[in-house]
């Protein structure tokens, strides 16, 4: 039976619009029929039975429109183990029009990408109907609690090992020579409860996956305690007031302990998560609640969610900054280094912006606020950081694909070993609890677990130093880049031009300099404030100057102590009739340095002469060096694009170490250029600050911007180095290594867990409770690993930057 789809079509404005979307939809093959309505912007799409939409929208987009989605972050509870994650998806991408599902266990999230025709309602009821209940996350900024809530479980754990511990008690004393023998009866009595009460869990969520024609780890759980607890009511009754004495062997204690184990086992799982969280906790506290509002002269303090654009917000010395805004009165210190990483307080002056989060350290501030709510930088981080840890890896579909199979696998090996043991030894209760320890010990649990808890810590340790890693594809590249491509102002240089030299035959630098900021100091082009910021370092003051003019494309010009000064470019000094032969040397040797030259001309008694020049330059990084170095030491190659000219890119090239450099280039040649590198074999990232670097941000394996730059560029790239600083690029990298390391680790242990304890337990090797006891330290083991990336140190913060 064909479907329909209705799709919301973006960007038409006319009936050839029409046309050419319907014709788009026609020569797809999955479209049986398409009507396109101009005035609601729809289209009415016949497609094949289970016919991809996404080639559908691809053929949309290849005309040159959009189809509008929606994403909604959903929480999924009662959640146990990888095959839950399986079937949720699956439930999902099962309700019509929705594009992609992305459940993640460890955080108890999912992301839904669909159609804008489908409703929320409808991924809900698919949910419930697969056995779970999911609900919207209203507000996407705060941070998933479910971890904190599983530690209020833990008396449910004491109260189970309490009634456990008696059962446990005659095999204990055992060890060291006590006989100790339990009434049957008193035995029904503490694990009935354990069983019914403390499991009910693993009833209800195993009934639900059964329901759903799947399995999951509480299915196996309720059916191997059930069968040991079973077993064990059958030889009460069977044997009568013989067993009721103590004379026989009953299994209460397997079922009673096993759930226990895996209790304890969640709870520490539970806890465990809890602190894969506490960076992105450490973000979410930087919020302040507060803020002193100045309105009509008067000074009011407000929450800040009735904060707007525009507001005038007073910091005071000690308080937290409760927006992103722009200094207009007062001198500060502000400490912004849970949001960059830098430990050093940053100086803030008037028409300085300040960061939502930091505190300010000394002075009194005047902020207009320009940022508010989730328009912060703040905000912004928190988010992206949940969305890194929600989306899975690239490595995790492949777990997921064994884990769809994995439980009625185990189920399968489970009936196998009770039939083999029964025919061949003839002793049913031994095959029967052979066959419960092969159901407790095979739980996938540390499959579910091993790449996202991994994910969750590495992303928010590389946030407290200042990475900020948007995806986690990209956390899992990073690791096997061998290319880096470095855009050059911005990124490897300051961004600013800085007065490189100052040269005169006649005067001293500092007179040229006086002379210079003199007629600059009313001008507001980039090569002015280099003039003016070198002045103030050198503690030169700004004379006075009258009738000071601009000469648009040429220079400036002022009257100073009955002298004229020009300012300006060659053209300008020979329009002039200024005789530049003198420092034409100086300043071809200062051109090929990549620098730009400005010359002083002094005109007195009319007699015009030059008397200096300055060169401009953008300043080469100070930890670009370094870290190009450490690069070059991880055998990561780099190389240099930019729209600069040559000589000013051979020269900070040479500084820096980087030996390969394309210069001149436009910014779909830096896309090319990377296509060029990955199509030789290379992984590449792009490192980049600006609107011209976002194509090929975005055609790299890994995009990687500096938040000095634009906001393009930071959106475009998979990973954001907060503090600008080229020393994080290495950083970046590393910590991509060690997470992506642990998450080897991790599913190394769960794989060889399930290959060597499966056929232990099958054989007769283990016990239920010894394999209850091996399941839950599998999880616990898995995620207590992945903690261990909370103790990574940049090295950018121990090197000594030169």
């Amino acid at each position: 039976m064909n479907s329909k789809l209705n799709l919301q079509i973006e960007g038409m404005t006319c009936s050839s619009c029409v046309r050419r979307v319907e014709k788009a939809l026609l020569a797809t093959d999955a479209v049986l029929e398409a009507s396109v309505n101009l005035a609601t912007e729809k289209a009415s799409v016949s497609v094949k039975p289970g016919a991809n939409i996404q080639a559908v929208i691809a053929s949309v987009e290849k005309a040159g429109y959009q189809v509008a989605t929606k994403t909604w972050t959903l929480t999924v509870a009662d959640m146990s183990c990888a095959s839950c994650v399986g079937r949720v998806e699956k439930a999902f991408k099962a309700v019509s029009g929705v594009l992609d599902a992305s459940v993640n266990l460890a955080t108890e999230k999912a992301q839904v990408t669909a159609l804008a025709e489908v409703e929320l309602s409808s991924l809900l009821a698919a949910a419930k109907k697969a056995g779970y209940v999911a609900h919207l996350v209203e507000d996407k900024l705060s941070i998933h609690t479910s971890p904190r809530a599983g530690l209020s479980q833990g008396w449910l754990v004491v109260i189970a090992i309490v009634l456990s511990l008696p059962l446990m008690a005659p095999m204990l004393l055992a060890m060291v020579g006590i006989d100790l023998l339990i009434p049957g009866w008193l035995q029904l009595a503490l694990a009935t409860p354990v069983q019914f009460w403390l499991g009910a869990r693993f009833y209800k969520a195993g009934w639900k996956a059964a329901l759903a024609g799947s399995g999951n780890m509480d299915l196996l759980v309720a059916i191997g305690t059930s069968s040991a607890y079973g077993l064990s009511i059958y030889l009460l009754l069977d044997a009568g007031e013989h067993v009721a004495h103590g004379m026989q062997h009953l299994y209460f204690e397997s079922s009673a302990v096993v759930i226990s184990l895996v209790l304890l086992g969640k709870w520490m799982e539970a806890k465990a998560k809890h602190q894969t969280v506490e960076a992105l906790r450490a973000l979410e506290s930087l919020r302040a609640t507060t803020a002193l509002l100045r309105r009509d002269g008067v000074d009011i303090e407000v929450p800040v969610a009735e904060l707007k654009v525009g507001d005038l917000v007073i910091v005071r010395p000690g308080d937290r900054v409760p927006v992103d805004g722009e200094i207009i009165e007062g001198i500060s210190h502000l400490d912004e280094s849970l949001l960059t990483g830098e430990s050093m307080p940053v100086s803030k002056h008037v028409g300085d912006m300040v960061i939502g989060g930091s505190v300010n350290a000394d002075g009194l501030l005047l902020v207009t606020a320009r940022g508010i709510g989730g328009a912060t930088m703040l905000s912004q981080i928190i988010k992206l950081v949940e969305d890194a840890q929600a989306v899975k890896a690239p490595i995790q579909a492949q777990v997921d694909q064994i884990s769809a199979v994995f439980v009625p696998i185990v189920l399968g090996i489970s009936g196998l070993t009770l039939l083999a043991w029964g025919w061949i030894t003839g002793d049913w209760q031994a095959a029967l609890l052979n066959a419960v320890a092969v159901q407790v010990i095979a739980c996938p649990c540390a499959l579910g677990l091993a790449t996202p808890t991994a994910i969750m810590v590495g992303t928010g340790v590389a946030a407290k130093f200042g990475i900020l890693i948007k995806d986690a594809q990209a956390l899992e590249i990073a690791h096997s880049l061998t290319a880096i491509a470095f855009d050059k102002t911005g990124t490897l240089t300051e961004g600013k031009p800085t007065v490189a030299a100052v040269i005169s035959h006649a005067y001293s630098e500092k007179q040229i300099l006086e002379w210079a900021s003199a007629v600059q100091q009313y001008s507001d082009h980039p090569l002015a404030h280099a003039v003016l910021h070198s002045a103030q370092k050198q503690g030169i003051k700004l004379l006075a100057v009258t009738d000071a003019k601009a000469s648009p494309g040429r220079g400036v010009q002022a009257q100073l102590d009955g002298a004229t000064v020009y300012l300006g470019n060659l053209r300008w000094m020979q329009e002039l009739g200024v005789n530049v032969s003198a420092f034409e040397q100086a300043a071809q040797e200062q051109q090929g340095f990549g620098r730009t030259v400005s010359f002083l001309a002094l005109s007195m008694d009319g007699d015009l002469q030059l008397a200096g020049l300055l060169s401009f330059g953008d300043q080469v990084k100070a930890s670009a060096i370094l870290a190009v170095k450490r690069l070059h030491a991880l055998g990561v190659k780099s190389i240099m694009l930019s729209g600069d000219n040559y000589g000013s890119a051979n020269s900070v090239a040479a500084v820096v170490g980087i030996t390969e450099v394309r210069a001149e280039v436009l910014p779909a040649d830096k896309a090319n250029i990377v296509r060029e590198l990955q199509q030789s074999g290379f992984r590449v990232g792009m490192v980049g600050d600006g609107i011209n670097d976002a194509p090929a941000l975005a055609a790299a394996d890994v995009g990687i911007a500096m938040s000095t730059g634009t906001d393009v560029a930071m959106h475009t790239a998979g990973i954001t180095l907060m503090r600008g600083d080229p020393l994080l690029l290495a950083d970046a990298i590393s910590i991509s290594q060690r997470t992506y390391r642990k998450i080897r680790q991790n599913l190394g242990w769960a794989f060889i867990y399930n290959i060597v304890g499966i056929p232990l337990a099958a054989l007769g090797y283990l016990n239920p409770m010894l394999a209850g006891a091996a399941m839950a330290f599998s999880s616990v083991s898995v995620v207590s690993n992945a903690l261990l990336l909370r103790y990574w140190t940049p090295t950018s913060m121990t090197e000594e930057k030169p």
